[in-house]
């Protein structure tokens, strides 16, 4: 999704208009390797711009997006989402909140995570059969930079499934769609504090509901998704 926006962002051309919502549909699983990105233009109002975008690899569609860029607009802040109570970051990075998960199926986590900060805050501990799901902590990335919204498409997913922690044993959880909705002028600094709530999974299906805060308590961006639990047990 992150390499998507690259080319979302390169077509809409415009600095002042940041990401405010991109949607992105997961087709295919894909391999390490090269992709293609399209994007295009579909409408440019004034202050908005709505642009769709393609990832392919090997000449297969694995992705397909829609998203607003936006500047910003006049209007009041009204506030109703309190950053909950956490401790704060660590000094030293603690070991990957994954790693139990991957751990109960014999695996390494994945690649991916060895890039960012993550210290785990919220929820029980996967396929513990907890009465809730939820899951998340301080995130951020390992590498010396801000946070922009290419970096939320990647934090807004980084933590195991918040279904998790409901079930007995593993189940892969595959991203059907995931939405992001940016809150905040960008960049910001890192870590943000993620809490990610699952309420509902019936036919193979769950939700999950993100909310992404800096240490200050700003809402930086909320996330949406569907995603599938296969073989899950209860």
């Amino acid at each position: 999704m992150a390499i998507l926006m690259r080319g979302l962002e390169l077509t809409v051309a415009d600095s002042e208009r940041q990401a405010r919502s991109v949607t992105m549909h997961f087709l295919r699983v894909p391999e390490a390797g090269p992709v293609t990105v399209t994007a295009a233009l579909e409408r440019e109002g004034r202050s908005l711009s709505t642009v769709s975008g393609r990832l392919e690899q090997d000449g297969r569609l694995i992705g397909l997006a829609l998203a607003a860029y936006s500047k910003p607009w006049e209007g009041p802040l009204l506030e109703d989402l309190p950053m909950p109570e956490a401790a704060p970051p660590d000094p030293e990075p603690e070991p990957d909140p994954r790693r139990g998960a991957d751990e109960q199926r014999g695996a390494d986590p994945p690649a991916f995570t060895e890039r960012l900060l993550m210290q785990s805050r919220f929820g029980e501990k996967p396929f513990s059969r907890s009465k809730s799901g939820e899951t998340g902590g301080w995130l951020g990335l390992r590498e010396d930079r801000p946070v922009d919204a290419r970096a939320l498409a990647v934090l807004a997913d980084a933590w195991y499934p918040a279904p998790w922690p409901r079930l007995s044993k593993f189940a892969p959880a595959p991203t059907v769609d995931l939405t992001i909705h940016v809150r905040s002028p960008l960049p910001v600094q890192g870590p943000l504090l993620g809490r990610f709530t699952n309420g509902y999974v019936r036919d193979g299906f769950f939700d999950e509901d993100g909310v992404l805060w800096t240490a200050d308590g700003t809402v930086v961006a909320l996330s949406r998704q569907l995603g599938l639990l296969l073989g899950a047990e209860a």
